[in-house]
């Protein structure tokens, strides 16, 4: 029995080395100099399906689980880049910036139009800048958000919740 509990324990082992991890800040989100007009037109041209944004907060526990345990897979960056220009945005940063109209604001004014109060917030824009779905906390697993990414690239999530996405396929 302990030879093959042993075994096991390797399998398990083995199996998440084999998951490449790279660090989320450096490889998961694309740089941006704060004007998401600018953004939406180099996501047409780059052929993405939209703009994805994380608001985040200093000392969110909740973010830092994100960022350690599911976009710092190369699989879910991967995938994402291939599908989204990817932004990250601080609730309370005073950094100015340019929404998807061209209009001056900050971080945290955008944050707070966009009725953004806690985090983490994964907001999914089309390329005309209009919301496609909301996804606030942190997912259950790598799956779970690779599953988002799809329902949001295939277009699904234009005609229902996420929820719901999720719910058709385990019929």
């Amino acid at each position: 029995m302990k030879i093959f509990a042993s075994g096991l324990l390797f399998l398990l082992c083995i199996g998440t080395c084999l998951a490449e991890t790279r660090n989320a800040d450096e490889h998961f989100f694309d740089l941006s100099l704060g004007d998401l007009k600018s953004e939406l037109a180099t996501a047409k041209e780059s052929g993405k399906t939209g703009v994805m944004i994380m608001f985040e907060q200093e000392g969110c526990p909740f973010c830092f689980r994100m960022k350690n345990t599911i976009l710092n897979q190369s699989e879910v960056q991967d995938y994402f880049h291939q599908h989204f220009l990817i932004f990250l945005l601080d609730i309370r940063g005073s950094l100015p910036m340019e929404d998807f109209t061209g209009r001056k604001t900050t971080e945290k004014d955008f944050s707070i139009e966009h009725r953004v109060y806690g985090t983490p917030v994964f907001d999914f824009f089309d390329l005309d800048g209009k919301l496609i779905t909301r996804f606030p906390g942190t997912a259950k697993d790598v799956n779970e958000f690779l599953l988002l990414g799809k329902c949001v690239a295939e277009g699904s999530c234009k005609k229902m919740s996420f929820n719901a996405y999720k719910r058709q396929l385990v019929k």
